[in-house]
């Protein structure tokens, strides 16, 4: 299967006396209660150094249009913090691999405003799952996400977001929880230079890729490798899971507490294939933490950021004289 490089990650390094530090960035999916740039300083308030966020109301079809204002504070306050990259997740509620005509036809218009949305606010991406099987089999299903793919790109021209497919952990009829899924996918699209992959360590265990040892982590990313390739890697969702490895059932867990657990972790830190990448926490919650716009700490967003931030310093960073961002 034939796979055409996609253009460079636009990634930055971060620096140490003079010096590029190779590691990848960790951060949080932030809600954006109270308008999109909320997002941003509640990113900032815990440390972070990237950001997923939710462009639109992720359950429903209709979005409330961004504003002006809103999108140019947003738009300033990533670059006053630094935040690099900023990419969103889309709706839940689209499925582009249904045959159904008409829910296939709004979920098209509604990743047609997802990348709207995203290019307006300057992000690097937006993070698609593929789609659940509605009826026929899994390769028809994968064909119609590719079909649309391409009417969606039709209608929307390229910007600065690229389209990221999620490897999902295949609960239920959901495809996109082998590798082979998502290389199928990129191979039948035609314009795979906007097209890009988001993995998710909850959902590599669930769907039966192991990362808790060193044999299984191995297999795993030659597997990867092979069919799709790390060129095309552009987000990391660090979620620990709550079900055993080939569970098919997606359940996200605190960072060590579940079936990944630390290890599994501490393995991506310290492989330099994941260097630069944007490492995203999507963990549960703290609830009742005040005020739904309030901007403050979440205990629990802090606890599996200082496990991540402790993690990649055990696993150590590449300092490279010199060397700059890819």
């Amino acid at each position: 299967m034939s796979r055409a490089a996609p253009a460079p990650r636009d990634l930055s390094a971060a620096t140490t006396a003079g010096h590029a530090v190779r590691m990848p960035r960790i951060g949080a999916h932030m809600s954006t209660a109270g308008g999109v740039s909320r997002a941003v300083e509640r990113a900032a308030l815990h440390g972070c150094e990237t950001l997923q966020i939710f462009t639109r109301n992720a359950n429903q079809w209709r979005g409330r249009p961004l504003e002006a204002a809103e999108i140019d504070r947003f738009r300033t306050l990533v670059a006053e913090h630094g935040l690099h990259p900023v990419v969103s997740h889309a709706s839940y509620l689209i499925n582009v691999a249904s045959a159904d005509p008409a829910l296939r036809q709004q979920s098209m218009a509604a990743l047609v405003d997802e990348l709207a949305r995203a290019d307006a606010l300057g992000l690097h991406g937006v993070v698609l799952h593929p789609g659940a099987c509605t009826s026929g089999t899994e390769e028809d299903a994968l064909a119609l996400v590719a079909e649309a793919i391409d009417e969606v790109f039709a209608v929307h021209p390229p910007g600065t977001a690229r389209l990221l497919l999620e490897h999902t952990a295949g609960q239920g009829r959901t495809i996109g929880y082998r590798f082979e899924h998502l290389a199928a996918i990129l191979d039948r699209c035609r314009s795979p230079e906007r097209l890009g992959v988001c993995l998710d360590t909850c959902h590599l265990l669930a769907a039966g890729y192991d990362l808790t040892t060193d044999d299984g982590f191995a297999a795993t990313f030659e597997a990867f490798e092979r069919t799709v390739g790390f060129e095309r890697l552009f987000v990391v969702h660090v979620n620990d899971s709550k079900k055993p490895l080939g569970s098919r059932v997606d359940r996200h867990e605190h960072i060590g507490r579940g079936f990944v657990g630390e290890g599994g972790f501490l393995r991506l830190f310290a492989d330099p294939r994941f260097e630069r990448l944007p490492f995203l926490l999507e963990t549960p919650k703290s609830k009742d933490i005040g005020k739904p716009n309030a901007i403050e700490r979440d205990p629990l967003d802090e606890e599996n950021l200082g496990v991540l931030r402790r993690l990649r310093a055990a696993a150590g960073v590449d300092v490279v004289p010199g060397a700059g961002a890819r």
